[in-house]
């Protein structure tokens, strides 16, 4: 007879980590609260930093940061190779990102996050040398169906007859950078609509592959790190995501290269950007989202939202919690 708790082996993340998780997003996202709609993203970033590395030194497991702060952001807490948690329980790898979308958080603009992901040690890709990736992420109808390979349109025509839905319908995310400026003319001359992105591709990718989202699909150049931890939580929502690497210069190329990355047009399939089933993501809302609610204080009470997604069962469940304020800002 199976067990009911074969998966809470020490060798694995489990139930109870990810509830523990949670604590450090919401942490991350109460304490940049204060900074929203302020105008200063480093600010933001640093106070969500600092919560989250405090609440982490309580976790009881054995987590190194594979993809963390980095270089790009000059980081000093968070930062890839640093250890965190107690030291006891599994051993993982662990992807942060405090606050994606800072720039939507000093704006006062929706869809930014505070976000964890984790794996089994030693199953997450370090594309850390890498800062840029190009990205397809769909739910489940496209998993076998679309190719990062193929022209969008084509890709577009493919997952709309997968589907069911008339192209005109289909509903696309792009990141509004000057980089996607034919992709998204592509986009509408296959007949189907844009949402663009200031920012948060995290997000965007995650909404893509939810089965009641408003968006179909998630295309474009974004972050690298950003991918990874997309890719843990795909894992969970059943839906396809590939990647290519995009270095900008001769130079990060080689870097990456350096470091083990195929970075000649190579596609990165789920199972390579993150092996093996056994993910978690969690995340909570700082700023107001399709995927979660933002950090919303009102007098004596703090609400937060979050969710967290199980790649081994397959779950998402949502958290609603009530904070004092006196108790964190």
């Amino acid at each position: 007879m199976v067990s009911l708790t074969a998966d809470m082996s020490p060798l694995h993340p489990d139930r109870n980590l990810a509830l523990e998780l949670v604590r450090a997003t919401e942490a991350a996202a109460i304490r940049a609260v204060p900074f929203i709609g302020r105008g200063d993203k480093l600010a933001a970033d640093g106070a969500a930093v600092d919560a989250m590395r405090a609440f982490f030194s309580t976790v009881n497991f054995d987590g190194t940061i594979v993809i963390g702060e980095g270089e790009k952001d000059e980081a000093p807490m968070l930062f890839n190779g640093e250890r965190v948690g107690t030291g006891n329980g599994p051993q993982c790898d662990v992807a942060v990102d405090p606050i994606d979308g800072t720039s939507l958080t000093a704006a006062g603009r929706q869809n930014a996050l505070s976000v964890i992901a984790v794996s089994d040690r030693g199953t997450m890709l370090d594309a850390s040398t890498v800062f840029y990736m190009d990205k397809l992420v769909t739910g489940p109808a496209g998993v076998g169906v679309v190719d990062i390979r193929l022209p969008i349109g084509e890709n577009i025509r493919l997952l709309a007859k997968a589907l069911g839905k008339p192209i005109d319908e289909m509903v696309i995310s792009v990141l509004n950078r000057p980089r996607h400026e034919k992709l998204i003319s592509d986009i509408r001359e296959a007949g189907a609509g844009t949402r663009l992105m200031s920012d948060g591709d995290v997000a965007g990718g995650i909404n893509a592959a939810r089965h009641n989202a408003r968006t179909d699909m998630c295309v474009g150049v974004g972050g690298s790190p950003e991918g990874i931890v997309t890719a843990c939580a795909i894992k969970a929502l059943g839906g396809h995501i590939q990647g290519i690497l995009w270095p900008g210069t001769d130079e990060e190329k080689q870097k990456g290269a350096d470091a083990g990355l195929k970075t000649d047009g190579f596609v990165y399939e789920a199972d390579e950007l993150v092996t093996g089933q056994n993910t978690i993501f969690v995340a909570t809302g700082v700023t107001d989202g399709q995927l979660v609610a933002g950090v919303r204080r009102e007098g004596d009470f703090i609400y937060s939202e979050s969710v967290v997604l199980r790649g081994r069962s397959g779950t998402l469940r949502r958290i609603a919690s009530e904070h004092l304020t006196s108790k964190w800002l």
